[in-house]
Protein backbone atom coordinates (compact mmCIF):
# COMPACT_ATOMS: atom_id res chain seq x y z
CA UNK A 1 0.00 0.00 0.00
CA UNK A 2 1.49 3.34 -1.10
CA UNK A 3 1.52 6.05 1.57
CA UNK A 4 2.37 9.74 1.55
CA UNK A 5 4.81 9.95 4.47
CA UNK A 6 4.13 13.65 4.98
CA UNK A 7 0.41 13.06 5.40
CA UNK A 8 1.13 10.07 7.62
CA UNK A 9 3.25 12.12 10.03
CA UNK A 10 0.86 15.08 9.98
CA UNK A 11 -1.87 12.69 11.14
CA UNK A 12 0.37 11.79 14.13
CA UNK A 13 1.43 8.40 12.82
CA UNK A 14 5.08 7.39 12.75
CA UNK A 15 7.15 6.16 9.82
CA UNK A 16 8.66 2.91 11.12
CA UNK A 17 11.44 0.56 10.04
CA UNK A 18 8.90 -2.05 8.96
CA UNK A 19 7.39 -1.46 5.55
CA UNK A 20 3.64 -0.91 5.60
CA UNK A 21 3.53 -0.68 9.39
CA UNK A 22 3.05 2.48 11.44
CA UNK A 23 2.52 3.59 15.05
CA UNK A 24 -0.14 5.98 16.35
CA UNK A 25 0.91 8.79 18.67
CA UNK A 26 -1.62 9.59 21.39
CA UNK A 27 -1.52 13.03 23.07
CA UNK A 28 -2.01 13.22 26.84
CA UNK A 29 -1.65 16.94 27.74
CA UNK A 30 0.05 17.28 31.10
CA UNK A 31 0.35 13.49 31.37
CA UNK A 32 -2.96 13.32 33.27
CA UNK A 33 -5.97 11.20 32.27
CA UNK A 34 -8.81 9.04 33.49
CA UNK A 35 -7.66 5.45 33.93
CA UNK A 36 -10.42 4.30 31.53
CA UNK A 37 -8.31 5.70 28.67
CA UNK A 38 -5.74 3.00 29.36
CA UNK A 39 -8.37 0.40 28.54
CA UNK A 40 -9.24 2.20 25.31
CA UNK A 41 -5.58 2.28 24.31
CA UNK A 42 -5.30 -1.42 25.11
CA UNK A 43 -8.32 -2.13 22.90
CA UNK A 44 -6.85 -0.23 19.95
CA UNK A 45 -3.46 -1.89 20.38
CA UNK A 46 -4.89 -5.40 20.50
CA UNK A 47 -7.52 -4.88 17.79
CA UNK A 48 -5.57 -2.93 15.18
CA UNK A 49 -1.91 -3.17 16.18
CA UNK A 50 0.60 -5.65 17.52
CA UNK A 51 -0.76 -5.46 21.05
CA UNK A 52 2.23 -3.40 22.16
CA UNK A 53 2.26 0.17 23.50
CA UNK A 54 5.24 2.45 24.13
CA UNK A 55 5.04 5.08 26.88
CA UNK A 56 6.84 8.04 25.33
CA UNK A 57 9.30 10.37 27.04
CA UNK A 58 6.75 13.17 26.53
CA UNK A 59 4.02 11.43 28.57
CA UNK A 60 2.05 10.20 25.60
CA UNK A 61 1.57 6.75 24.10
CA UNK A 62 2.55 5.13 20.84
CA UNK A 63 0.36 2.24 19.72
CA UNK A 64 2.67 -0.04 17.77
CA UNK A 65 2.35 -2.42 14.84
CA UNK A 66 -0.54 -0.81 12.93
CA UNK A 67 -0.86 -1.73 9.22
CA UNK A 68 -1.39 1.23 6.88
CA UNK A 69 -4.79 -0.08 5.86
CA UNK A 70 -5.98 0.13 9.48
CA UNK A 71 -5.24 3.84 9.92
CA UNK A 72 -8.79 5.04 9.30
CA UNK A 73 -10.18 2.51 11.76
CA UNK A 74 -7.61 3.55 14.36
CA UNK A 75 -8.54 7.21 13.93
CA UNK A 76 -12.19 6.39 14.56
CA UNK A 77 -11.23 4.36 17.62
CA UNK A 78 -9.16 7.29 18.92
CA UNK A 79 -12.14 9.66 18.82
CA UNK A 80 -13.38 8.97 22.38
CA UNK A 81 -9.87 9.60 23.75
CA UNK A 82 -9.57 12.86 21.82
CA UNK A 83 -12.95 14.01 23.13
CA UNK A 84 -12.26 12.89 26.71
CA UNK A 85 -9.05 14.96 26.77
CA UNK A 86 -10.64 17.92 24.95
CA UNK A 87 -8.06 17.95 22.16
CA UNK A 88 -8.74 20.51 19.43
CA UNK A 89 -9.74 18.71 16.25
CA UNK A 90 -10.90 19.68 12.78
CA UNK A 91 -13.04 16.76 11.61
CA UNK A 92 -14.27 14.02 13.91
CA UNK A 93 -13.02 10.46 13.38
CA UNK A 94 -9.94 11.64 11.48
CA UNK A 95 -7.51 11.49 14.39
CA UNK A 96 -5.03 14.23 15.12
CA UNK A 97 -4.65 16.97 12.51
CA UNK A 98 -1.05 17.80 13.41
CA UNK A 99 2.03 16.30 14.99
CA UNK A 100 4.41 19.28 14.93
CA UNK A 101 3.78 20.64 18.41
CA UNK A 102 4.85 17.97 20.85
CA UNK A 103 2.73 16.79 23.77
CA UNK A 104 2.77 19.37 26.58
CA UNK A 105 4.54 17.73 29.54
CA UNK A 106 3.99 18.34 33.24
CA UNK A 107 4.99 16.98 36.62
CA UNK A 108 2.14 15.76 38.83
CA UNK A 109 1.64 19.20 40.40
CA UNK A 110 -0.22 20.24 43.52
CA UNK A 111 -3.08 17.82 43.02
CA UNK A 112 -0.71 15.31 44.64
CA UNK A 113 2.72 16.74 45.46
CA UNK A 114 3.08 18.84 48.66
CA UNK A 115 6.00 20.78 47.15
CA UNK A 116 4.17 21.91 44.00
CA UNK A 117 3.00 25.52 43.90
CA UNK A 118 0.21 25.17 41.34
CA UNK A 119 -1.98 22.80 39.33
CA UNK A 120 0.38 21.84 36.51
CA UNK A 121 -2.25 19.72 34.75
CA UNK A 122 -4.72 22.60 34.47
CA UNK A 123 -2.13 24.98 33.00
CA UNK A 124 -0.80 22.31 30.64
CA UNK A 125 -4.31 21.69 29.33
CA UNK A 126 -4.87 25.43 28.92
CA UNK A 127 -1.68 25.75 26.89
CA UNK A 128 -2.67 22.71 24.83
CA UNK A 129 -5.95 24.39 23.88
CA UNK A 130 -4.07 27.54 22.83
CA UNK A 131 -1.41 25.90 20.64
CA UNK A 132 -2.77 22.68 19.13
CA UNK A 133 -3.03 21.78 16.31
CA UNK A 134 0.07 23.30 14.77
CA UNK A 135 2.77 21.93 12.49
CA UNK A 136 5.60 23.94 14.09
CA UNK A 137 8.07 22.05 16.24
CA UNK A 138 7.65 23.35 19.80
CA UNK A 139 8.37 21.63 23.10
CA UNK A 140 6.76 22.89 26.30
CA UNK A 141 7.08 21.48 29.82
CA UNK A 142 5.78 22.48 33.24
CA UNK A 143 7.01 21.72 36.74
CA UNK A 144 5.38 22.60 40.04
CA UNK A 145 8.40 24.01 41.86
CA UNK A 146 12.13 24.73 41.41
CA UNK A 147 12.96 21.08 42.13
CA UNK A 148 12.23 20.80 38.38
CA UNK A 149 11.20 17.16 38.30
CA UNK A 150 9.94 17.88 34.76
CA UNK A 151 13.43 18.86 33.50
CA UNK A 152 11.82 21.90 31.90
CA UNK A 153 15.10 23.62 31.06
CA UNK A 154 15.56 21.12 28.24
CA UNK A 155 12.55 22.58 26.38
CA UNK A 156 11.72 25.58 24.22
CA UNK A 157 9.50 26.86 27.02
CA UNK A 158 10.01 25.75 30.62
CA UNK A 159 7.44 26.81 33.23
CA UNK A 160 8.47 26.57 36.89
CA UNK A 161 5.97 27.20 39.68
CA UNK A 162 6.76 29.93 42.22
CA UNK A 163 5.00 31.28 45.29
CA UNK A 164 5.48 34.45 47.31
CA UNK A 165 5.56 33.11 50.89
CA UNK A 166 3.11 34.84 53.24
CA UNK A 167 4.17 35.10 56.89
CA UNK A 168 1.78 35.31 59.87
CA UNK A 169 3.82 36.24 62.98
CA UNK A 170 0.92 35.29 65.24
CA UNK A 171 1.31 31.65 64.22
CA UNK A 172 5.10 31.53 64.42
CA UNK A 173 6.52 29.49 67.32
CA UNK A 174 10.15 30.55 66.64
CA UNK A 175 11.26 26.97 66.01
CA UNK A 176 13.52 27.88 63.08
CA UNK A 177 12.39 24.92 60.98
CA UNK A 178 11.81 27.15 57.95
CA UNK A 179 15.29 28.69 58.20
CA UNK A 180 16.91 25.27 58.53
CA UNK A 181 15.06 23.80 55.53
CA UNK A 182 15.70 26.86 53.37
CA UNK A 183 19.41 26.44 54.11
CA UNK A 184 19.36 22.67 53.46
CA UNK A 185 17.05 22.48 50.46
CA UNK A 186 17.02 25.92 48.87
CA UNK A 187 19.05 29.14 48.68
CA UNK A 188 19.40 30.43 52.28
CA UNK A 189 16.84 33.19 51.80
CA UNK A 190 15.75 33.11 55.46
CA UNK A 191 17.48 34.10 58.68
CA UNK A 192 16.33 34.36 62.29
CA UNK A 193 16.17 37.83 63.82
CA UNK A 194 14.64 38.49 67.25
CA UNK A 195 13.16 35.00 67.21
CA UNK A 196 11.38 35.58 63.91
CA UNK A 197 12.32 34.43 60.38
CA UNK A 198 13.23 37.24 57.96
CA UNK A 199 12.99 36.62 54.22
CA UNK A 200 15.52 38.10 51.81
CA UNK A 201 13.20 39.00 48.94
CA UNK A 202 16.06 39.44 46.47
CA UNK A 203 17.47 35.99 47.19
CA UNK A 204 14.14 34.12 47.50
CA UNK A 205 13.31 31.91 44.49
CA UNK A 206 9.70 31.31 45.52
CA UNK A 207 10.14 27.59 46.02
CA UNK A 208 7.79 27.21 48.99
CA UNK A 209 10.13 25.05 51.08
CA UNK A 210 9.40 27.30 54.08
CA UNK A 211 5.68 26.64 53.68
CA UNK A 212 6.24 22.90 53.61
CA UNK A 213 8.59 23.01 56.62
CA UNK A 214 6.51 25.16 58.98
CA UNK A 215 4.72 23.00 61.61
CA UNK A 216 2.17 25.69 62.47
CA UNK A 217 1.26 27.27 59.11
CA UNK A 218 2.98 30.55 59.89
CA UNK A 219 4.15 30.42 56.27
CA UNK A 220 1.52 29.93 53.54
CA UNK A 221 1.57 30.12 49.76
CA UNK A 222 0.37 33.28 48.06
CA UNK A 223 -3.10 33.18 46.52
CA UNK A 224 -1.62 34.66 43.35
CA UNK A 225 0.19 32.07 41.23
CA UNK A 226 3.60 33.05 39.93
CA UNK A 227 6.03 31.34 37.57
CA UNK A 228 9.56 31.40 36.28
CA UNK A 229 9.69 31.14 32.48
CA UNK A 230 12.80 29.66 30.85
CA UNK A 231 13.58 29.78 27.16
CA UNK A 232 15.06 27.69 24.39
CA UNK A 233 16.61 24.67 25.99
CA UNK A 234 17.17 21.76 23.63
CA UNK A 235 18.96 18.53 22.98
CA UNK A 236 19.89 17.55 19.44
CA UNK A 237 22.87 17.19 17.17
CA UNK A 238 24.39 20.62 16.59
CA UNK A 239 24.17 22.67 19.76
CA UNK A 240 22.51 21.10 22.83
CA UNK A 241 22.01 23.60 25.62
CA UNK A 242 20.08 24.39 28.77
CA UNK A 243 17.21 26.84 28.74
CA UNK A 244 17.89 30.13 30.50
CA UNK A 245 15.78 32.29 32.80
CA UNK A 246 13.67 34.82 30.89
CA UNK A 247 11.10 36.15 33.40
CA UNK A 248 10.47 35.40 37.07
CA UNK A 249 7.31 36.27 39.00
CA UNK A 250 5.40 36.11 35.73
CA UNK A 251 1.68 35.22 35.51
CA UNK A 252 -0.02 32.46 33.51
CA UNK A 253 -1.78 34.85 31.11
CA UNK A 254 1.54 36.36 30.04
CA UNK A 255 3.10 32.92 29.56
CA UNK A 256 0.31 31.76 27.27
CA UNK A 257 0.51 35.00 25.27
CA UNK A 258 4.30 34.77 24.89
CA UNK A 259 4.03 31.18 23.66
CA UNK A 260 1.31 31.94 21.09
CA UNK A 261 3.22 35.04 19.94
CA UNK A 262 6.26 32.85 19.37
CA UNK A 263 4.28 30.63 17.02
CA UNK A 264 3.60 33.70 14.86
CA UNK A 265 7.30 34.62 14.99
CA UNK A 266 8.37 31.11 13.98
CA UNK A 267 5.87 31.01 11.13
CA UNK A 268 7.37 34.26 9.83
CA UNK A 269 11.04 33.25 10.04
CA UNK A 270 11.21 29.46 9.79
CA UNK A 271 13.70 28.17 7.24
CA UNK A 272 11.60 27.19 4.18
CA UNK A 273 14.13 24.44 3.48
CA UNK A 274 13.84 22.92 6.95
CA UNK A 275 13.29 19.15 6.70
CA UNK A 276 9.61 18.36 7.02
CA UNK A 277 8.86 22.06 7.51
CA UNK A 278 10.13 21.80 11.09
CA UNK A 279 12.90 23.81 12.75
CA UNK A 280 13.65 24.15 16.44
CA UNK A 281 12.70 27.61 17.66
CA UNK A 282 16.17 28.11 19.15
CA UNK A 283 17.81 27.88 15.74
CA UNK A 284 15.42 30.51 14.39
CA UNK A 285 16.32 32.87 17.27
CA UNK A 286 20.02 32.20 16.67
CA UNK A 287 19.53 33.24 13.06
CA UNK A 288 17.32 36.32 13.49
CA UNK A 289 18.76 37.60 16.76
CA UNK A 290 17.27 37.87 20.23
CA UNK A 291 15.97 41.43 19.75
CA UNK A 292 13.77 40.41 16.82
CA UNK A 293 12.47 37.41 18.75
CA UNK A 294 11.59 39.58 21.77
CA UNK A 295 9.78 42.10 19.56
CA UNK A 296 7.41 39.34 18.47
CA UNK A 297 7.24 37.38 21.71
CA UNK A 298 6.37 40.35 23.94
CA UNK A 299 3.76 41.91 21.64
CA UNK A 300 0.65 42.87 23.67
CA UNK A 301 2.04 41.12 26.76
CA UNK A 302 1.13 42.90 29.98
CA UNK A 303 3.42 41.65 32.73
CA UNK A 304 2.48 42.03 36.40
CA UNK A 305 4.32 44.75 38.30
CA UNK A 306 6.22 42.11 40.26
CA UNK A 307 7.66 40.45 37.12
CA UNK A 308 11.41 40.67 36.53
CA UNK A 309 12.76 40.24 33.00
CA UNK A 310 16.31 38.95 32.64
CA UNK A 311 18.69 40.82 30.34
CA UNK A 312 20.80 40.18 28.41
CA UNK A 313 19.73 36.75 27.18
CA UNK A 314 22.60 34.49 26.23
CA UNK A 315 22.53 30.78 25.48
CA UNK A 316 25.64 28.68 25.65
CA UNK A 317 26.18 24.99 25.07
CA UNK A 318 28.21 22.38 23.23
CA UNK A 319 28.70 23.23 19.56
CA UNK A 320 29.42 20.35 17.22
CA UNK A 321 28.94 22.10 13.88
CA UNK A 322 32.22 23.26 12.37
CA UNK A 323 34.42 21.04 14.53
CA UNK A 324 37.38 19.42 12.78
Amino acid sequence: MDMNCGNLKKNAFRVTKQRGITASRVRIPGGHMNAAILGQIQHIAETYGSGEVHVTLRQGFEILGIPFEKIKEVNKALQPIIEELHINQGIADTGYSSSGTRNVMACIGNRVCPFANYDTTALAQRIEKAIFPNDLHFKIALTGCPNDCGKVRMHDFGIIGMTEPQFDPNRCISCGACVKKCEQLSVKALRMEKFRPIRNTDRCIGCGVCVHACPNRAWTRSKIRYFRLTLLGRSGKKNPRMGIDFIKWVDADSIVKIITNTYAYAAQYIDPQAPGGKEHIGYIVDRTGTAEFLKWAMKDVHLPDKAEVYSPLYWNGIRYSGLK
